[in-house]
């Protein structure tokens, strides 16, 4: 009976030890192969493809429950999404834009508990529903004009953090977002998911937030969204 007792007892700490480490790998890989301003080196990483595919199969093993923390389930759908579409890349590579790929968001790319799950899914399905417009600054579509891929995992306990980090860089980035009390020309993003951010008000208040400006209303413009691949050989 006791022997049967220290078995389980060191089942579970296993398990929760593993729960702990489940992004490790992945958040090796990115700080290899990513750079501190998001640009990916696809050509370098393509050798280790054999790597990723092994984090994205062992993910299937700790599918989210509904007992876990909201943080918990945003930071493994994050690091899902943002992992299949590295190895979408990658098995398509050398390619210009992530958009060569036909029926990206349809592509089923993912199954866990008999059911399969495409980008598309993950995004509008899962992490759309969540309540959190932030996340649209955490997944990465490898392309320029996306948020930087931020070149560490995302964790459970420093997700609001890290939220907050990759909301303030994709903000002040000139490239992507200029923003003046009297001017706004924001990225596409704003345009395309304006229901996630909310009213002209909502989201004056959301910015007036993070640069800590005060807007005068200005008229909203947005930049053309470049879709060419987030690319660069490091060094």
């Amino acid at each position: 009976m006791k022997l049967k007792l220290i078995f389980f007892f060191c089942l579970f700490f296993l398990s929760l030890n593993a729960q702990k480490n489940i992004h490790h790998r992945w958040n090796q890989m990115l700080n290899k192969f990513v750079s501190e301003n998001g640009q990916v080196n696809y050509k370098a990483w393509i050798f280790e493809q054999d790597n990723l595919n092994t984090y994205v199969t062992t993910l299937k093993g700790f599918h989210p429950k509904d007992k876990d923390s909201k943080n918990q389930k945003l930071a493994f759908w994050i690091n899902l999404h943002n992992a299949l579409t590295v190895q979408l890349i990658l098995k398509n590579y050398p390619i210009k834009s992530i958009h060569n790929i036909n029926s990206l968001q349809e592509i089923k790319c993912f199954s866990s508990l008999n059911k399969e799950y495409s980008l598309g899914d993950i995004k509008n399905k899962i992490l759309r529903k969540m309540n959190e417009p932030r996340v649209h600054f955490a997944i990465n579509f490898t392309s320029k004009s996306s948020p930087r891929l931020l070149n560490q995992a995302f964790q459970e306990k420093n997700l609001e953090n890290q939220l907050i980090k990759i909301t303030n860089d994709f903000l002040k980035d000139s490239t992507k977002n200029k923003i003046s009390p009297n001017q706004l020309k924001l990225s596409e993003i704003f345009k395309r998911f304006k229901n996630d951010f909310g009213t002209k008000d909502q989201v004056y208040l959301f910015i007036q937030n993070y640069t800590g400006l005060i807007l005068n209303k200005p008229k909203i413009n947005y930049f053309i969204y470049n879709w060419d691949l987030n690319e660069s050989v490091l060094k």
